[in-house]
Formats: C-alpha cells, sequence, structure tokens
C-alpha cells in the first residue's frame, strides 16, 4: 500500500490500542509504536538514493521478510522503552508486532507484492487485487479515524471498518476471477495460453489486463465485464544463450528478471551495430506505452555500453536515462 494508508492504518490501531490498560499510560508512546510500526518496513525506500536496481531489488523485499517482521518489533520496542517512562514493553511488542504483520500482509495484495516468505522463498508474493493506493480502503480508514476524533469507542469506530475490508477483499478476488474468465473467453481462438495477469487500477471498475499465448501477447484493460485489448503483438523467441549470457549478470537485467512477473523480451541490431535488448513488462501499459522495461545496449564486441531499468514514461526519456549511465 502507499504511505498515506499505512499512516492512517496505524492511527487507526493506536485509536485500538488506547483501550488496552497497559498502553493507556501515554499517549505519546501508544502512538508512536504503532505509527512507526505501521511504516518501518519501507525503510528500505533509501535505496532509491542509490539506484533503481537496487531500489527495486531491495524495495518491499528483506524488510518484508520473515526475520524483519520479527526484528523491527524488537527495535521499537527498544526505541520506546529509550525514550518514554514506565512503558508495558511486553504490549509495546505486542502492539509493534501487530503493526508491522499488518503493513507486511496488506502489501501482498498489490501487484507489486512482497518477498514476505523469505528465506523460505525468495518468490515475490503478488496477488494484484487491490492498487497500490485504493481510494476505498483509504476513505474508510479516515471514516474510523474521524468516527474516534468525535467521541465515537475505537470499537465501535473500527471493527465495522474491518468487516467492511473483509468482505472488501473478497469482492476483489472474485471480480479479480471473473475478468480473467473473460479475458480466456475472448482469445479463445487461441490454444495453450502461457499466462494471465489481472491487476486493479485506481478505479473500481477498471483493471489491467495480461495475456500471454505461445504466439501472442494480448495487453488491455477492463471495464466492468468488457474487456478491450489494446495492443497485441507476436512473442519474439526469448534471445538465444550466447546473447544472453552478455547480459544475464548485468544488475539491471537481473533485477528486472527476479521482479517482474508478466513481461516479453526484444532483440535487435541498432544502426551503429549496437544490440539492443530490451524487457518489457506487460503490467504496466498506459497511453499506448509501456512504463517499466530493463534496457541493454551491447556494443560489437558483446560488451555492455549502456544498461537502465525503472519506470519511464516516454521513449525519449527511457534514451535520455540509458545515456545518461
Amino acid at each position: 500500500m502507499d504511505t498515506g494508508t499505512h499512516i492512517v492504518m496505524g492511527i487507526g490501531l493506536t485509536a485500538l490500542a488506547t483501550q488496552d490498560p497497559a498502553m493507556a499510560g501515554s499517549f505519546a508512546a501508544t502512538a508512536t509504536t504503532l505509527v512507526v510500526g505501521s511504516l518501518i518496513p519501507d525503510g528500505d525506500t533509501v535505496f532509491k538514493l542509490k539506484d533503481n536496481a537496487t531500489y527495486i531489488s531491495n524495495h518491499r523485499g528483506i524488510t518484508h521478510s520473515i526475520p524483519f517482521t520479527i526484528l523491527w518489533p524488537l527495535f521499537i520496542t527498544l526505541l520506546i522503552f529509550t525514550f518514554f517512562k514506565n512503558v508495558d514493553t511486553t504490549h509495546v511488542w505486542l502492539w509493534a508486532q501487530l503493526a508491522v504483520f499488518l503493513h507486511v500482509f496488506v502489501d501482498i495484495f498489490n501487484s507489486y507484492g512482497t518477498q514476505a516468505l523469505r528465506p523460505i522463498t525468495n518468490k515475490w508474493i503478488q496477488l494484484s487485487v487491490i492498487n497500490t493506493f485504493d481510494p476505498i480502503i483509504f476513505v474508510l480508514w479516515c471514516i474510523g479515524i474521524l468516527l474516534w476524533i468525535v467521541g465515537v469507542h475505537p470499537y465501535l469506530a473500527f471493527f465495522p471498518i474491518v468487516g467492511i475490508l473483509v468482505v472488501y477483499y473478497i469482492i476483489r478476488f472474485r471480480m479479480q476471477a471473473i475478468i480473467k474468465q473473460q479475458a480466456l473467453r475472448q482469445i479463445k481462438q487461441e490454444h495453450n495460453p502461457v499466462k494471465v495477469f489481472v491487476a486493479p487500477t485506481i478505479r473500481f471498475m477498471q483493471w489491467r489486463v495480461a495475456v500471454q499465448t505461445e504466439m501472442h501477447d494480448y495487453v488491455g484493460r477492463s471495464y466492468g465485464r468488457n474487456i478491450v485489448f489494446s495492443d497485441k503483438s507476436k512473442r519474439q523467441s526469448f534471445p538465444s544463450d550466447d546473447l544472453m549470457q552478455y547480459v544475464k549478470d548485468d544488475k539491471n537485467i537481473k533485477t528486472f528478471l527476479n521482479f517482474s512477473s508478466i513481461y516479453r523480451w526484444q532483440s535487435r541490431k541498432l544502426n551503429d551495430n549496437t544490440t539492443e535488448i530490451r524487457l518489457i513488462d506487460l503490467r504496466y501499459l498506459k497511453n499506448g506505452h509501456y512504463s517499466f522495461v530493463a534496457i541493454a545496449h551491447l556494443d560489437e564486441d558483446m560488451v555492455i555500453d549502456h544498461s537502465y531499468i525503472g519506470w519511464v514514461f516516454s521513449e525519449d526519456k527511457l534514451q535520455r536515462k540509458l545515456f545518461a549511465k
């Protein structure tokens, strides 16, 4: 989820925690515990200061893993014990654990996902039923906070909202399943679909849709039950091992292959005898442009001149970023 939603979740948890007698002694300590716990797994955002590959490899990676889901609450408990007096460390730890767990848990439902089961598996868990920012979820938490502020008991303010959210998530899973079925029906002229991807947008009734078959890639959007495929392209053969051996260890290409769940690839010779390998994430088509790509240019000696990974919203800007390296 986005930072704003994590913050309002932390405030909502703070309201509930005030009903714990062991946390009632210091509202500041309670609020710090729950808000920091709701945000701290995203501390890996600092990796963006280095480069995109490092950020994409680490964001929602190890900081959302099983070991860190356990370590973050211990760190928060130590922090609270250091700066606040007369706190119940056991209850602080339990509430911090709840906040951190909920942060990691809700993140698995969008298309970015997390490595929540690391080190058991490094696989990205991307359930893709909730947009990174979902206005309905955000507004519901805000309603709960407003009710609490005007004096409604936290249990009455937030427990119904939690129940509504459970139903909402079930509805989203059902909608995703229906869209997948419809997508497969619309391309039934082609056999053997390889992969189907359906992800939400910020609009309740619109979903991003990508289907790969053995011959073509179909990418578009659904509007209700109606799916419009705006891009159909013939799949290229994956670059040969002879070619891939020169780029497979490049950090930008490696990061893309590890992160993207559905993509296509292109390899071509440019006018200056440069070989270009481009990997295109099919999840991010907007206004006719795929915004998330990884690209590498190899010279005549098969040495990488330039490579890049990231979200770019025009071809001109992509070329500028590529050659800025």
